[in-house]
């Protein structure tokens, strides 16, 4: 979708900037508010911007005002005739701002984080117990409930655009979701055994614990392909979709096979369930980072403002 800016400056940079603004085709109307903004105080822009010139507007507005504020929000459409080839021309990308808010929204430690995670943590425990459309249900849920994908891909963008303090932030939302994760995982299979709704071996004995400890290579790329749709899903503004690269991941499953089986005392069930867990957050950190720096070297070409 294309979108509407809106930029405070200092009045003395206001008639250099709406040059410059005017002057791109990307940039389908532009408003100038003189005054109007008491905080921070200046004059307000709004644009009206096509995908595809975002990124050189936020150029222009930080080669050009060393303060200035800037927020950015979703257009569903322009009208504009005079414009039109341009508007069908335009593209999918999201602005570095706005992945990197969007993570940081889904994986702060809050409260509901922490409940998201608990809950998936029950329901993954719920799927490795059960078979068929349940299994499944349970597995799907999970991993669209829980926000266990965007710690990870947090981390890839991190890396790529070179900011410590969006990993440190990842790396410990990773680390407190999936502990609560597995916390949760291993009480409610002890709270289900005490209760006699499930044994033991309806989860060791359940042929979705063998794939998980020993993936082919057709399962091992079935969750890279699920890792990279996440990216580009990311990359392209196209969250609404996201759930099935999610699905296609089986974080949650690996990470409730590590709750159960510590559970039981079953240290080398623990480990193979790690294992594979370990192994999905690498393809979504690696394949995130690869999507990520594609786009930083052929698109964007810029360093986030946040």
């Amino acid at each position: 979708m294309h979108r509407t800016m809106t930029i405070t400056v200092p009045a003395d940079r206001t008639h250099e900037l709406s040059r410059r603004l005017a002057e791109m085709d990307a940039v389908v109307s532009l408003t100038l508010s003189r005054g109007a903004s008491l905080k921070p105080p200046g004059d307000v822009f709004t644009a009206h911007v096509l995908n595809r010139g975002a990124d050189a507007v936020l150029k222009q507005v930080e080669e050009l005002c060393p303060h200035f504020s800037a927020t950015t929000s979703e257009l569903s459409a322009i009208l504009d005739p005079q414009a039109h080839d341009e508007v069908l021309a335009d593209v999918d990308e999201a602005l570095w701002e706005e992945i990197a808010a969007g993570l940081r929204h889904q994986i702060r430690v809050t409260s509901n984080f922490v409940a998201l995670m608990a809950l998936g943590g029950l329901l993954s425990t719920i799927g490795m117990v059960s078979g068929g459309t349940p299994q499944v249900l349970a597995f799907v849920a999970a991993s669209i409930v829980a926000p266990g994908f965007e710690p990870f891909a947090k981390v890839a963008l991190g890396l790529v655009v070179r900011q410590p303090k969006a990993l440190t932030m990842s790396l410990w939302s990773a680390a407190v979701g999936y502990a609560v994760f597995i916390a949760l995982a291993g009480l409610s299979f002890w709270g289900l055994r005490l209760l006699g709704v499930v044994e033991v071996t309806d989860f060791t004995g359940n042929p979705e614990l063998a794939r998980l400890a020993n993936p082919t290579a057709v399962e091992v790329l079935f969750s890279a392909c699920g890792a990279l749709a996440g990216a580009v899903v990311m990359a392209a503004y196209r969250e609404r979709v996201i759930a099935g690269a999610l699905v296609a991941l089986v974080l949650m499953p690996a990470a409730a096979t590590v709750g159960m089986a510590l559970s039981l005392a079953r240290w080398e069930l623990a480990w193979e369930g790690l294992e594979r867990l370990g192994l999905d957050a690498l393809l979504v950190v690696g394949l995130c980072a690869l999507v990520f720096g594609l786009k930083q070297r052929f698109v964007h070409r810029r360093r986030p403002l946040l």
